[in-house]
């Protein structure tokens, strides 16, 4: 399957001038089975793209959230990050952090695939208020893991952005998203031990996590 070649272009309902592109078809990630891959490779990686995704990211963040001290950046979202960063700071969300400007920091997983921060970077999360940045999520079981970690070195977790989402909360918490479900007709995402596809014997076209996708055929 040439999934490249396949890709359709999709717009964001509240900027056009963001854009994902999505493939049809039998894709596998880490914790579910989707009919569609989500390419957000352009937002994650090209600085117009993040500048412009980060824009409308805080228009609706700020619709919600008064106060963000750290972006916590999953998946390779760093430059959006610090995009993101850079526009809320000059929109009406505050931060406390006495040095008056935001933390961008990663968490690292551990070989329990469990997520931590190391002692240099626990200041940016203990007594702050985090904003979890995610490029897609289906299931949440990611994020709930980084708010778990999140609230163990005692930060709050003040909302969540997704370039791409199917769900609008995790584990509570509000989600902002760039897209939705409802923005790619037909996608559809299941448990990997209860796929239609797979029972009806429909090859895995890829492999997919926050770094991309591996083709199987």
């Amino acid at each position: 399957m040439d999934i490249q070649n396949r890709m359709v272009k999709f717009q964001a309902q509240a900027d056009p001038a963001v854009t994902i592109n999505a493939c049809l078809g039998h894709f596998a990630t880490g914790n579910s089975h989707t009919n569609f891959y989500i390419d957000v490779s352009r937002v994650k990686m090209r600085l117009n793209e993040a500048r412009e995704a980060a824009k409308t990211m805080c228009g609706l963040i700020q619709s919600g959230v008064d106060v963000v001290d750290t972006i916590v950046c999953l998946d390779g979202t760093e430059v959006l990050g610090a995009c993101l960063a850079d526009k809320m700071e000059k929109s009406n969300i505050r931060t406390v952090n006495k040095h008056e400007t935001m933390y961008i920091v990663s968490p690292e997983e551990n070989s329990m695939h469990q997520y931590i921060f190391r002692d240099n970077n626990r200041m940016a999360i203990e007594g702050k208020n985090v904003l979890i940045l995610v490029d897609t999520t289906s299931t949440g079981s990611t994020v709930k893991r980084v708010i778990e970690c999140v609230r163990y070195y005692g930060g709050n977790i003040a909302g969540i952005s997704a370039i791409f989402s199917v769900m609008d909360k995790i584990d509570g918490v509000k989600v902002f998203s760039l897209f939705t479900a409802d923005d790619i007709p037909g996608y559809k995402s299941f448990p990997s031990h209860d796929c239609p596809m797979c029972a009806s014997h429909q090859k895995i076209d890829a492999m997919v996590n926050g770094y991309g996708y591996s083709s199987l055929r």
